[in-house]
């Protein structure tokens, strides 16, 4: 298991420049928490990476993350890494016991959430998203109407970490790889 099978495999299955750069942004935050916790982060990034690699080809609730567990586990990938991938979906009904699945829970949503802000900044960069402006558009129900903010708010339940700490963590995240995301802004050429 590796980056470089992770990314080959994400882009066997999803061609959407946007699903990619959803799973780029969930592996830096998962990154993040590993490094915060002590753990593998190459092993937590690349859960993070390919979590809704089956997404695009299988978006039903009837068939992901289901056919994106069958294809890893006909490749030979860790049972732990496939728990944590099924268990990101509240409807599969497969517990999240271990730290690694708790966490790709936590970010998977509010990563998305994130971006959202930070494309709706004058600016359009990560760089300019703080803490209290992504909670003030927690509470706006038309902005980012898609983000599940229940499962955000669940998500950093069941970690037990504290909200601010939580999101400054996954800005941060997603700082480092701004460039990737396309997330400068103004400050690209700086």
């Amino acid at each position: 298991m590796n980056k470089e099978e992770a990314w080959d495999l994400l882009c066997e299955y999803t061609k959407n420049k946007n699903l990619r750069k959803h799973g780029l942004a969930v592996e830096a935050a998962m990154r993040e928490y590993a490094r915060h916790f002590g753990k593998d982060e190459d092993r937590w990034g690349i859960t993070g990476l390919i979590h809704d690699f089956d997404y695009e080809k299988y978006p039903s609730k009837e068939e992901h993350p289901y056919k994106g567990n069958e294809i890893l586990r006909e490749r030979g990938w860790p049972e732990d890494v496939r728990k944590a991938i099924m268990g990101h979906a509240d409807y599969t009904g497969i517990a999240r016991d271990s730290l690694m699945a708790k966490t790709l829970y936590a970010v998977d949503e509010l990563t998305g959430f994130i971006i959202a802000v930070a494309l709706v900044r004058p600016t359009k960069s990560i760089y300019d998203v703080e803490v209290p402006s992504v909670k003030k558009k927690f509470g706006q129900k038309a902005f980012a109407k898609s983000v599940d903010r229940e499962m955000i708010h669940k998500g950093i339940e069941d970690l037990g970490v504290d909200e601010d700490e939580h999101i400054q963590r996954v800005i941060k995240a997603l700082q480092n790889i701004a460039t990737e995301l396309g997330l400068e802004g103004d400050y690209k050429n700086e």
